[in-house]
């Protein structure tokens, strides 16, 4: 509660930002996600977006709205946008964005795992928005890189200028324990550690299985979004 009465003090400071945070939120949905999972993941991004404590932080400030754009990814030109760009400045456009995910019915999708083109298909999504304090591209996966440009090697010269890359990786739901799930995360983890996640600040979220996607999902826009407003100040944690 501290913590959002100084958020709410300092919006002032923020009311000539025309636009606070571009989010983009890619999904994997390659040959190793199947349709259970796949609901899970968009009923996973719906439950976040709609928590109590991430919606006080959506609304904080209608001017300086958050927009938001999610796509769904998988081969190197296997791109679908379920959500286009949309600015939330009220419950109503968050029920816009909600009723999208809901609805949206899987694309036919390549079995391949293309995680260098799906971080290149986000920066063109958030290269026209160079007018927002912040810039992110979140990729969600459960899988490494198996075909197309190799994440690592795509150069800082290709990024956003202050384009974030933060990743959320989903450990398999066939392996037959919480051990092997917890050295399967742990080892993407550090795969996307290494490769994928890019810009100060960038980080790696987890979730154990799909069924924890989420409470993973909500910890993550919580980290990111809180940082909007918190990030520009001298304030301790």
């Amino acid at each position: 509660m501290l913590r959002l009465v100084l958020i709410l003090l300092l919006l002032p400071s923020l009311s000539q930002a025309a636009c606070r945070q571009a989010l983009s939120l890619g999904l994997d949905v390659s040959g190793s996600v199947d349709d259970q999972e796949y609901r899970l993941q968009l009923d996973g991004v719906i439950a976040a977006l709609t928590a109590p404590p991430v919606q006080d932080i959506l609304f904080l400030q209608p001017d300086a709205p958050i927009r938001i754009h999610v796509f769904e990814w998988s081969g190197p030109v296997d791109h679908t946008v379920i959500v286009p760009w949309t600015a939330l400045r009220t419950p109503a456009d968050l029920a816009q964005v909600t009723a999208r995910l809901r609805t949206h019915t899987r694309a036919e999708q390549a079995p391949t795992t293309a995680i260098g083109s799906a971080i290149l298909a986000g920066f063109s999504a958030l290269e026209q928005h160079s007018d927002c304090w912040k810039r992110t591209l979140d990729l969600s996966g459960d899988g490494e890189n198996n075909v197309g440009p190799l994440p690592e090697s795509i150069s800082d010269g290709l990024r956003p200028s202050d384009v974030i890359v933060n990743g959320l990786v989903i450990g398999a739901g066939d392996l037959g324990g919480d051990d092997e799930r917890f050295m399967d995360v742990k080892r993407l983890s550090s795969y996307y550690s290494a490769n994928v996640i890019r810009g100060p600040g960038a980080f790696v979220e987890v979730a154990l299985g799909y069924e924890a996607y989420a409470a993973a999902m909500e910890r993550k826009l919580l980290r990111e979004l809180a940082s909007i407003v918190l990030g520009s100040t001298n304030l301790p944690d």
